[in-house]
């Protein structure tokens, strides 16, 4: 019986006095607003979220789409920091103890609002989207990555200073750290900074078709931070550092609207003069005439010079054309009608010959 007795006062007092001077049914009831709360949580990712997804699918526009979309996580946390909150109000802490779920209370809510700036960046960039004649996709993509890293540093700057870790000591170390880094990280730094410029300067877009005279000609995927990602037309993959496209010049193929056609037409020295001139006579009206050549970049036609074995006419014009395939279409065409004059005015193309002269004694 004294040791029933003495059981149940020590029972007794683990239940008054609790833990960490809580008392247990302060603690059960603490529990219990806590997990309320947890069901919330979940009444709130399977109804609210979904009845504002509702909403904002009836709308054209996007943005409050990505709105809805992107504050799910967030939604899903605001519980979770309202049922601790009043958790731990309920309950009587020491003072000690109440500094720190106070501090656990400060942490958690600045949490959540770093997250909802966080989360709010990526609908800006369909804001910022609007914006394509001064900021390429690539760029508003780079600009958003960037935001969303600086507000979580500025988040985690924040939880530590609740916790009473200063981040001015830690960021001077750093800055001694940052210098050996960027000391041994020069390439990285010329890469990023020539991404930066290619994207600023528009040279060019993922998709276009570009080429760098002794390094790569391809389609651009990706343009990274240190890098960008080009398809070979043989279906290889090539990653190139973003220096290359400072230091050496960049032809973007896909811009080019007036694809050159430059040709020596040989000709055989037996062609008259009045062949001559009517056959460039015909060539020159064919190219002007049709439209598939730009007439205002200008356009030659001329007899250029003797060579060893023919007279060579010089053929020089720019086509309409905005795709390689109707550029070859375009020089296809030409050079079926370049023939039929030629052939037309009874003259003939000449070919690399020689002539040997024997001397009898």
């Amino acid at each position: 019986m004294e040791l029933f007795n003495n059981f149940s006062d020590i029972f007794l007092s683990v239940w008054n006095k609790g833990i960490l001077g809580v008392d247990i049914f302060q603690i059960l009831i603490g529990v219990g607003i806590f997990l309320l709360f947890l069901i919330f949580r979940g009444i709130i990712s399977k109804l609210i979220i979904k009845k504002l997804e509702l909403i904002s699918k009836r709308t054209t526009n996007k943005l409050d789409d990505t709105f809805v979309k992107s504050m799910v996580g967030p939604a899903r946390f605001l519980p979770i920091v309202l049922g601790f909150f009043i958790a731990s109000y309920y309950m009587t802490f020491s003072v000690e103890g109440r500094e720190v779920v106070d501090t656990i209370n400060r942490t958690l809510i600045t949490i959540l609002i770093f997250w909802v700036i966080h989360q709010i960046i990526e609908p800006i960039s369909y804001i910022l989207s609007g914006l394509d004649q001064i900021l390429t996709r690539e760029l508003i993509g780079w600009i958003i990555k960037s935001l969303k890293i600086l507000i979580f540093i500025l988040g985690l700057a924040a939880v530590l200073e609740l916790w009473g870790i200063k981040i001015g000591p830690i960021i001077a170390g750093l800055g001694l750290f940052g210098v050996a880094v960027a000391l041994g990280a020069q390439d990285l730094f010329k890469n990023l900074i020539s991404g930066i410029l290619v994207l600023v300067e528009k040279r060019f877009k993922i998709g276009d078709w570009i080429s760098v005279d002794g390094v790569i000609e391809g389609i651009v995927e990706k343009i990274g931070f240190r890098s960008t990602t080009i398809r070979k037309f043989d279906k290889s993959l090539a990653i190139i550092p973003n220096f290359q496209f400072a230091e050496n010049a960049v032809v973007n193929v896909s811009e080019t609207s007036n694809w050159l056609i430059s040709w020596n037409i040989t000709l055989q020295y037996d062609t008259t003069v009045e062949q001559l001139k009517t056959i460039r006579n015909e060539i020159e009206k064919y190219i002007l005439e049709n439209k598939d050549f730009d007439t205002k970049v200008g356009v030659a036609v001329r007899v250029d010079k003797f060579s060893d074995s023919s007279i060579d006419m010089y053929v020089r014009c720019f086509t309409n054309s905005r795709s390689w395939n109707d550029w070859l279409s375009v020089k296809e065409r030409l050079a079926i009608k370049i023939k039929e004059i030629v052939e037309g005015n009874k003259a003939s193309f000449a070919f690399p010959s020689q002539s040997i002269y024997v001397e009898k004694k």
